[in-house]
């Protein structure tokens, strides 16, 4: 019996939870930006576990494939597959199985375009992504985080069958969040990159060149939260909202360029995931008022 729940709690391990319930969270708030009125429930329900299966789908991929590079890095070498508790035959047909369930919810009892959309975001995520842009170039957190600002979008068609401005707007805050973000835990990971032989750009331009860059992006991240209010998608609670969660993340980023530190940049990294929970928490308090 104990064997039994570390194999379950093993193959759970694969789809990286944390990173997911990030990925539904966002997912949720663009179904409840998308509706005038509450989401009706079968789309919220069938439209939440779709996505949320497929996304695990394509985190246990991720690791199927990187499974030599998490074996070198520190935070990553007790996954289920370095350790020898999950085979690779096992991992490809539990991602299967997830996938297709999560991909066949989304087609018959959301829309076509949710799931086409998914199946982009999977295929963007664990095979260009993992398979291309990681290994190869140091702009791969900036071209793959694309796949990764994609659940407000796929929310949003969810409810309504369609991928307005207004969709691609919070995929636009997500995406320029991932650099500052990504780079953040970069910089204290350094040295684990460099021997996975992974072209961060911490490895391939330095670290002092880096946090300018997680600065800048912080500062284009600012101006981009802005524009739903600009635009009147948003009103005056978010508005504050963000002002404050803004001023915050500048901080943290200005700290990592002029006055840098390991602790600093895991500070900013972590601050990061509470900052994005936060705005789009604000967008949804927002969206209700």
């Amino acid at each position: 019996m104990h064997s039994t729940i570390q194999r379950l709690q093993a193959f759970a391990a694969l789809t990286k939870p944390r990173v997911v319930s990030l990925i539904v969270f966002c997912a949720v708030i663009g179904m409840f930006l998308a509706s005038p009125g509450p989401v009706p429930l079968p789309i919220l329900a069938f439209g939440t576990v779709g996505i949320a299966l497929v996304a695990g789908a394509a985190a246990a991929i991720n690791c199927l494939i990187e499974e030599h590079i998490d074996a070198r890095m520190a935070r990553t070498r007790a996954r289920p597959l370095p350790r020898g508790t999950i085979g690779v035959f096992e991992t490809f047909f539990f991602s299967g199985v997830l996938g297709g369930i999560g991909l066949s919810l989304l087609y018959r009892l959301v829309n076509p375009l949710t799931m086409w959309l998914t199946l982009a975001t999977f295929v963007g995520y664990a095979l260009i992504y993992t398979i291309y842009l990681k290994p190869r170039t140091s702009q791969n957190i900036v071209i793959g985080g694309a796949a990764g600002a994609m659940p407000p979008v796929l929310g949003w068609a969810a409810v309504t069958g369609q991928a307005p401005a207004e969709a691609w707007l919070l995929f636009l805050i997500i995406f320029v969040w991932t650099p500052p973000h990504f780079w953040s835990l970069a910089l204290y990971r350094a040295r684990e990159y460099a021997a996975a032989g992974l072209p961060m750009l911490p490895v391939t331009h330095g670290a002092e060149y880096t946090r300018l860059q997680v600065f800048l992006y912080t500062v284009g991240l600012t101006l981009v939260t802005l524009v739903p209010w600009v635009i009147g998608m948003s009103g005056l609670p978010y508005l504050a909202a963000a002002v404050v969660l803004d001023a915050i993340f500048l901080g943290h980023a200005w700290i990592v360029w002029r006055h840098y530190s390991d602790q600093a940049a895991r500070r900013t990294f972590r601050w990061s995931i509470i900052y994005l929970t936060l705005l789009f928490a604000a967008l949804l308090v927002d969206h209700a008022l």
